[in-house]
């Protein structure tokens, strides 16, 4: 018999087994990653295409033709894709980065025959009809609009410019003024160009067999939407502004946001898994030091965070956060004096125990089920990167030492090479 009235013994995590996926070609090349593991008879299939920000030539074009991909092709209208799949108790989602546009389908199995070639027809020949357009772009800039009075959403837009440079594929933002100058034409030639096999590639999970594979072939592995070779663009150095503070003025507002943070590297890079845990302990979960500071001992903020973020040709650390607006000058100070503690002391033992549990316990919760594991997978897609990536990872978080850590902080987070970032008032 259990006894409940005594705590479960903890044990470490020295490993965690990932299933891996098994990658085929369809006939026209578009690669297939297969990931069999559930128990429910659902799939999720991921259509993954090179054509995110970075590949437009204006701004709201990527995020439009991904956004209405389900708005009406020329035999079915976007209600008409609405019921069918909502009959089949199907759905769709869809998302715009930087570096790629995905459309996902969730399906049970016992349907995918009737609903693969919708998502077919939408991807294939999305007509973008000019009365959803129309609908579509007022929805977008009043939500813009809408957005702009928001201080945290000024300070998300406006960061990124700041890092890169305002001309940079990652550095360009819309303004309202690109809602006149976006039209359909751009959108079709948009996705004529980058929806295409040449630019695709599909990742499939949940319970999986042979007849997923048989009809995505029979669906999408003709010639007929095969496209160009990819050619990828040539990018301009990363162009960080000269001047380190900058504010965006806002003389009525109650709370400012911050955004601090500088130009790194992606996650191909030898210190990237290093920067995680120092990021962790910095401000990456609740425990965190900036939390625990700015929160709980001085009460600046609800929440302040920090994160990583890689891109396929850059990345950058940022540290966010929303305070009273009499009380931002104080959290930038605190801020600072955290870093360079960071810089300075190590990390007591204790601390690094807390720290190392949380990302490997974050880390196997990341891998519970089929579609969190084609996540872990989608991730390491555009790196040139594979599993290795992850077992390296862990490694990492059991072996690195507070006196690396400190090496870390003291490399990149050095106070003149922060940039700076108040939407509200100083």
């Amino acid at each position: 018999m259990l006894d409940r009235t005594v705590a479960p013994p903890i044990a470490e995590i020295n490993d965690i087994a990932l299933l891996r996926a098994k990658r085929t070609n369809l006939s026209n090349g578009i690669p297939v990653w297969l990931l069999n593991a559930g128990t429910q008879e659902v799939a999720k299939i991921e259509f993954l295409f090179c054509a995110g920000t970075r590949d437009q030539s204006q701004p709201l074009v990527a995020s439009g033709v991904n956004d209405m991909l389900d708005e009406g092709t020329p035999t079915r209208s976007a209600t008409e894709i609405a019921e069918t799949l909502d009959y089949y108790g199907a759905f769709i989602e869809s998302e715009t980065s930087q570096d790629m546009a995905g459309f996902t389908l969730y399906t049970l199995n016992k349907h995918l025959e009737a609903t693969l070639p919708i998502v077919e027809d939408a991807l294939k020949n999305a007509a973008f009809p000019e009365s959803e357009f129309g609908i579509y772009l007022a929805n977008k800039k009043q939500k813009y609009l809408v957005d702009s009075e928001k201080v945290a959403n000024l300070a998300r837009r406006e960061f990124p410019p700041l890092l890169f440079g305002k001309d940079h594929p990652y550095g360009t933002r819309a303004t309202l003024e690109d809602f006149s100058r976006v039209d359909r034409g751009r959108l079709q030639e948009f996705h004529r160009n980058c929806y295409t096999a040449k630019r695709c590639s599909i990742i499939v999970s949940g319970k999986v067999n042979e007849r997923h594979l048989q009809l995505l072939e029979k669906h999408f592995g003709g010639k007929d939407w095969e496209g160009q070779a990819i050619a990828k663009p040539g990018f301009s150095a990363p162009l960080s502004d000269t001047v380190r503070e900058h504010t965006l003025l806002k003389p009525n507002a109650i709370q400012s946001a911050i955004r601090m943070g500088r130009l790194l590297f992606n996650k191909t890079h030898p210190d990237w898994h290093g920067m995680q845990v120092l990021n962790t302990v910095t401000g990456g979960y609740f425990g965190s030091r900036l939390m625990g500071n700015i929160r709980e001992d001085k009460g600046y903020t609800y929440g302040i965070g920090s994160g990583l973020v890689s891109l396929w040709d850059g990345g950058y650390f940022v540290i966010a956060t929303e305070v009273g607006a009499q009380v931002c000058t104080a959290a930038l100070n605190e801020i600072y004096k955290e870093l360079d503690i960071l810089q300075n002391d190590l990390v007591p033992d204790e601390e690094m125990s807390l720290v190392r549990n949380y990302m490997t316990g974050t880390f196997l919760r990341s891998t519970d089920g089929p579609f969190a594991l084609a996540d872990r997978l989608k991730a390491l897609l555009g790196y040139g990167l594979d599993y290795d990536y992850y077992t390296k990872f862990l490694h990492t978080i059991r072996t690195i030492t507070p006196e690396e850590l400190r090496e870390l902080a003291r490399k990149y987070f050095n106070k003149t090479e922060m940039v700076e970032l108040v939407a509200g008032k100083r």
